[in-house]
């Protein structure tokens, strides 16, 4: 299961990728497919996370997970606190609804 969440991770990070090379409307398309593929890795670690057989409950806990350290070294610094948030929301259980 982390495969998935590692696929939809390179996705999103390609799509980075693109975003920071890229302007204008280009740009502007590639900031939407980032958004797009970030928040569909986010849904596929949120899935994952509820199937360990005892997810943590604290973010410590969290961040002391192997994948969480693997995933937390690979994003650009200007994602991790979007990350940070979006864990600290699935490990207290909170359903945050999106408007695109």
């Amino acid at each position: 299961m982390i495969n998935r969440v590692t696929k939809k991770l390179e996705d999103a990070l390609l799509d980075w990728d693109m975003m920071m090379k890229s302007s204008g409307d280009e740009g502007a398309d590639n900031a939407e497919r980032f958004e797009m593929h970030f928040y569909e890795f986010i849904d596929e670690l949120k899935v994952w996370f509820k199937s360990l057989q005892q997810p943590p409950i604290t973010m410590k806990e969290a961040e002391d997970l192997s994948e969480i350290k693997d995933i937390m070294e690979r994003l650009p610094a200007p994602l991790e606190l979007n990350f940070y948030n979006e864990l600290e929301l699935i490990v207290e259980g909170i359903d945050q609804v999106r408007y695109d």
